[in-house]
C-alpha cells in the first residue's frame, strides 16, 4: 500500500517478465547496484503514524485514474478555474499513459496563461510583453558573448524574440483584423 512507513511487499520477478521486457531485473542482484550500501532497512526513521495523516480536499482535484486516492497531501495554491480546469479535468479522464492526457495539461496551462491574460487587462494593470521577457536585459547583458563558451544552443538564440512576441503578435493582428471586419460588416449594414 502507498504512502505508509513500511517498505511496500517485494514483487516476484518471474523468468516470464525477464524474458518478455529487455532488462527486466537487471539489479535483482546487490552487488550490481552502486547504492546498495546506503540502502539499509535497520535505520530507525521516526515515523510517528503506521499511515500519515490526510490533509483535507476542501475543492475537488483531478484524480490520475491509475491510482485509488490522493496522496496524503497535495497542493492546493492552483485550483483549477475557468475554461483550463474543464480543459484539466478532462485530461484526468484519460491515464497517464496516453498522449491525450499530457497533451490536454498543455493545452489546458496555455489556455490558464490566456486566461490570465485577459484578467490582467481587465483588471486595469495589463500584461507588458515587452519588459516581462527580459528581453531588454539581454541586449544590457551581451547576450551572445555571454552564451560563448557555455553549452548554450547559439544556433537557436533568434528565435527567442519570436517565441516571446510571437503570441502577442499574433493576437493584436487578430484584434486588428476583427476590428477591421466589423467595421466593413457595419458600414455595409448602414
Amino acid at each position: 500500500m502507498p504512502y505508509t512507513a513500511n517498505q511496500p511487499p517485494k514483487v516476484l520477478i518471474t523468468d516470464e517478465l525477464k524474458a518478455r521486457i529487455p532488462g527486466w531485473g537487471v539489479d535483482l542482484n546487490p552487488l550490481d547496484r552502486p547504492s546498495v550500501p546506503r540502502e539499509r532497512r535497520d535505520l530507525i526513521t521516526g515515523a510517528h503514524w503506521e499511515f500519515p495523516e490526510r490533509q483535507e480536499e476542501k475543492v475537488p482535484r483531478e484524480r490520475s485514474v491509475e491510482h485509488q486516492m490522493l496522496p496524503p497531501v497535495f497542493g492546493t495554491t492552483c485550483p483549477p478555474k475557468g475554461l483550463s480546469g474543464v480543459i484539466r479535468r478532462r485530461a484526468y479522464t484519460y491515464s497517464e499513459g496516453r498522449a491525450a492526457h499530457w497533451l490536454l495539461l498543455i493545452l489546458g496551462d496555455r489556455v490558464d496563461a490566456w486566461e490570465s491574460h485577459v484578467r490582467s487587462l481587465a483588471s486595469g494593470r495589463p500584461d507588458n510583453p515587452v519588459t516581462e521577457s527580459g528581453v531588454f536585459a539581454e541586449f544590457r547583458n551581451h547576450p551572445v558573448i555571454s552564451r560563448k563558451g557555455r553549452k548554450a544552443d547559439l544556433a537557436h538564440v533568434w528565435m527567442d524574440p519570436v517565441i516571446v512576441f510571437g503570441p502577442w503578435v499574433g493576437a493584436a493582428a487578430a484584434v486588428v483584423l476583427s476590428g477591421r471586419a466589423l467595421a466593413r460588416a457595419a458600414a455595409r449594414r448602414h
